[in-house]
């Protein structure tokens, strides 16, 4: 033991011996921006804030631009809202988090995603197939959890700057005080603006929305390792304002009128957040933990003549006990958990209003051998006033065949009410009207959606020609045994919303395969395949808008940082889609009638980031560089007003080419 000790000492300080001076030796190791652990039990993967840097990550949803495990598109032509999908499955479908706690959901479902600015976060995970009974019931395809940066780790001051082609200006800053030992306070300031009109591809119709938001979030946290108390608390307001429509739309002159077609979206959220914790002293591996959360969000909208204003008030608790039994191997987590959702809500000032709650309880078993095998069997039994009294089982299970090689499984059942018209407003900017034809239902009718998901995933790592190498294989498959069906099959002019009267599938297959080929130079590819079918009231079609073959490849390359902290960072990403299923326009006239499939097309990122020290950097990137654009991306576009008006059918992007520049800067 004394000669490893002095072997260290040598090895590491600058030391004189016999009147001979060993120089300090410096070990250096790159940390990967997106890394897969070989030992946990669920199929996760952690984003860290080095992959964020690599794309402008203006919001959350833009935060996977250089992430296979998510797919990104544009919900419409007129909002620039990025959407994200996970085995082939949109957002609804996935527990979004933030510190654990219940983020987007609800009225926020189809904009939340762009309230969190990328550079509050500090790491996001994601994990595939059914998530944790500890979060609730209603994850289906996964869950994806936000880790904001945390006060008592953060520099003293941040400022990044970005403005790009498409008239996007933006400014995020930072400021953060050390109060004690035990205390710290930040404080999160964004801002973005769009004032100038686009119209790249000249229908008439702005291809990005003008608008503004503002958000801040003021952040406390408590942290005292003798006591075992940790403690944080955050009160966050966000205002965003979105204008959209015809060129010639002025918003004081032209509303609720069929002069010019625009729309408006307006949303204020204010939040409130806690979460106090406690590590017992004498039992280091038992603690408790209480979150709380209380949010406000309020949206009025218009689009052409449709109004769509929805106001959601929630309250969120849980109470988490973590202990073992016997020993460290066998761990559980326990709770309750406590739901409450007020939704004021107008579709075409038809009220359909409801207030839903939720109280259940949960118990989660780990088996861990911190070697070869590792098991989680969770379950959870709920009330929820319009859903009834049901279980949900969930199972996680890890085994190390060999080194450096891991399989994992994992199923479980989830069950949601479905908000067919936030999360579907996209919609409302067309000329469909919207038909509920259930009524037997407790959710506007219909009942509520429930689902299966099991999945298979192999990960190994490996050398190749001495350099570092993985490749990774998921397969998971989801069954629906109910569904809230949105048919845009039936006719070009109606929305038809109805529970599964038939079968609903989504299988999804992944092959990754990452490779070191220099030092410094990392490529990162990923082939998907996804057979999502649906039995709609007119036959089997696939899931419009998504397509079955995708392909990712992303090379980064970084220089050798310099003594004064310069260094030069190159990434590019190529996106390739092959041909979706389309709504049907058949009924058209041949002018706003569109194929039954997209062609299929690629499209390529760049950016290129220059650190002049460790505390400023420039960086200037594009977006779709290769400039390719739907070529009718809005239907009926000279009649907005008409029978055949549509900007939902969007398969790729509209503005075309988009350029950008920033600079971020810290004081440490």
């Amino acid at each position: 033991m004394k000669k490893t000790a002095l072997y260290l000492l040598l090895l590491f300080s600058t030391i004189t011996f016999s009147q001979k001076t060993l120089e300090e030796v410096k070990v250096e190791s790159t940390k990967k921006g997106i890394q897969k652990s070989l030992t946990k039990t669920a199929n996760t993967t952690v984003v860290s804030s080095k992959e964020l840097l690599k794309a402008a990550c203006c919001n959350l949803a833009e935060s996977f631009e250089t992430n296979p495990s998510i797919d990104v598109s544009f919900s419409d032509a007129l909002t620039g809202t990025k959407q994200i999908k996970m085995l082939g499955l949109t957002s609804p479908y996935l527990m979004i988090t933030e510190e654990n706690i219940p983020s987007v959901r609800g009225a926020s479902q189809v904009y939340g995603l762009s309230f969190t600015p990328g550079t509050w976060v500090e790491s996001i995970q994601i994990t595939k197939g059914a998530g944790s009974v500890v979060n609730g019931y209603e994850s289906i395809s996964g869950q994806i959890n936000t880790e904001l940066i945390k006060p008592l780790k953060d520099i003293p001051f941040f400022l990044n700057t970005y403005g790009s082609t498409d008239s996007r200006l933006e400014l995020n800053t930072h400021f953060n005080k050390r109060i004690s030992d035990h205390w710290a306070t930040s404080v999160f300031l964004h801002g973005n603006e769009r004032s100038a009109k686009n119209d790249m591809n000249h229908d008439g119709f702005l291809d990005s929305p003008l608008g503004k938001q503002l958000n801040a979030v003021n952040r406390w946290q408590y942290s005292n390792p003798e006591t075992g108390w940790v403690s944080f608390v955050s009160f966050k307001y966000m205002k965003d304002e979105k204008q959209t429509g015809q060129l010639e739309f002025d918003k004081n002159r032209d509303k609720f009128t069929t002069k010019y077609w625009g729309s408006e979206i307006n949303t204020n959220r204010f939040d409130i957040t806690s979460k106090v914790g406690y590590v017992f002293k004498d039992m280091p591996y038992q603690s408790m933990g209480f979150q709380n959360a209380y949010s406000n969000h309020n949206q009025d909208s218009y689009f052409g003549l449709n109004q769509y204003n929805i106001k959601q008030q929630s309250y969120y608790s849980n109470f988490i006990f973590n202990s073992i039994i016997n020993n460290t191997r066998h761990k559980f987590v326990t709770g309750l958990n406590f739901t409450y959702d007020k939704y004021t809500e107008f579709v075409n000032l038809v009220d359909v209003s409801r207030i839903d709650n939720s109280l259940g309880t949960y118990f989660e078993y780990t088996y861990d051998t911190n070697d070869k095998f590792s098991l989680i069997l969770g379950g959870r039994l709920d009330y929820h006033n319009r859903l009834g009294v049901f279980a949900t089982p969930r199972v996680h299970v890890r085994y190390n065949p060999w080194e450096k090689g891991v399989i994992r499984f994992s199923a479980g059942r989830g069950k949601r009410a479905a908000n067919i018209f936030a999360e579907n407003q996209q919609l409302f900017a067309s000329s469909r009207v919207f038909s509920v034809l259930d009524t037997n239902g407790k959710i506007y009718g219909l009942n509520p959606e429930i689902a299966w998901n099991y999945g298979i995933s192999f990960t190994q790592n490996f050398k190749l020609f001495g350099k570092s190498a993985d490749i990774t294989l998921d397969c998971y498959r989801t069954d629906f045994q109910n569904q809230a069906i949105v048919d845009l099959f039936q006719s070009p002019q109606q929305v038809l919303l109805y529970n599964l009267k038939g079968n609903s599938h989504a299988n999804s297959f992944q092959l990754d395969f990452n490779y070191e080929l220099v030092k410094h130079f990392n490529l990162r590819t990923a082939y998907k395949y996804y057979d999502i079918v649906t039995d709609y009231l007119s036959g089997r079609y696939q899931r419009p808008l998504q397509a079955k073959h995708r392909f990712f490849g992303n090379l980064e390359y970084e220089t050798h940082v310099q003594s004064k902290g310069q260094q030069w960072k190159f990434d590019y990403t190529f996106n390739w889609l092959g041909k979706q299923q389309l709504p049907d326009t058949a009924s058209n006239p041949t002018v706003d009638q569109m194929p039954q499939f997209s062609p299929s097309f690629a499209v390529m990122n760049v950016q290129i980031t220059r650190t002049f020290s460790s505390t400023f950097e420039m960086y200037i990137g594009g977006e779709n560089v290769g400039n390719y654009r739907q070529d009718k991306a809005i239907l009926g576009a000279n009649n907005p007003f008409g029978a055949t008006f549509d900007t939902s059918i969007i398969y790729a992007p509209v503005f075309g080419q988009m350029y950008y520049a920033g600079l971020r800067f810290k004081i440490k």
